[in-house]
């Protein structure tokens, strides 16, 4: 009789879906997970939902309403091993940006009847809620990344992400740095690898797609921003993006609203 697979299951909560598209444009290495786990819940794929519980649980998405709430802590009970993947699961996502307004007011603003809009006030990343055994960084995520943590997490050993700074895949891969040569404002000094230094190495400035990397210095870089004379309004945009609440860089954007 065959060994029992363990049983994978994605989730979505407030996002575009391109985290879980990255893990289906993974294509050959795709086959090799799906040969190893039972595809229980994923509806990004297939229209089959097997029951849980979950060997491991993949979610993507903030946590922006009251309903999220309940959902993902049923996620929790049903799942053994839960991974965060993406911007918006591990740090609230674009749509944190409201966390600075009254979300009152835009629903007020947008819909004919907002007294039936139910939301809360924050968009929050999912271990806000609930305990999150990894979070994999990244909008979209490294779908590369994303398999080596399933495939850690089915042998049992700790996943292999890289912790280090977008400077250090600059220099690796011979990049000028963009802001030292040209004055182009750059996150890359505080944000953590996984997009192989894209950005600069088109000649543009990082982004921070991939949140703070391990122990980041932003009020460093802030300094050096600051020599590019760059004002404060336009340090707290750069520190708000795609991972604008990730903790290192909401306050790092809080200390330059004024």
């Amino acid at each position: 009789m065959p060994a029992k697979k363990p049983k994978l299951a994605v989730f979505k909560f407030a996002s575009c879906d391109g985290c879980q598209l990255s893990l289906l444009d993974a294509e050959d290495e795709l086959l090799l997970v799906a040969g190893a786990v039972e595809i229980a819940n994923f509806p990004e794929a297939s229209r089959r939902i097997l029951r849980g519980p979950y060997d491991i649980g993949l979610v993507e998405g903030s946590i922006t309403t009251p309903h999220d709430v309940e959902r993902i802590r049923h996620i929790r009970k049903e799942c053994k091993v839960l991974i965060t993947i993406g911007a918006c699961a591990t740090a609230g996502g674009i749509q944190a940006l409201r966390n600075w307004k009254d979300v009152k007011e835009f629903t007020r603003l947008v819909y004919a009847s907002p007294e039936h809009i139910s939301t809360l006030d924050r968009s929050m990343p999912v271990g806000s809620y609930v305990h999150v055994d990894f979070e994999l960084r990244g909008c979209p995520i490294n779908k590369y990344q994303l398999i080596e943590v399933v495939n850690a997490y089915l042998n049992k050993r700790k996943p292999n992400i890289p912790a280090h700074s977008v400077c250090i895949d600059c220099k690796t891969k011979g990049n000028i740095c963009v802001m030292v040569a040209k004055g182009t404002p750059c996150l890359g000094p505080v944000t953590q690898a996984g997009c192989g230094a894209l950005c600069p190495s088109f000649h543009r400035g990082c982004y921070g797609c991939f949140g703070p990397m391990e122990s980041p210095n932003p009020a460093s870089l802030s300094k050096q921003l600051k020599d590019l004379e760059l004002g404060n309004h336009d340090i707290m945009l750069l520190f708000r993006g795609f991972n604008a609440y990730a903790e290192a860089f909401r306050k790092e954007s809080d200390a330059h609203e004024k």
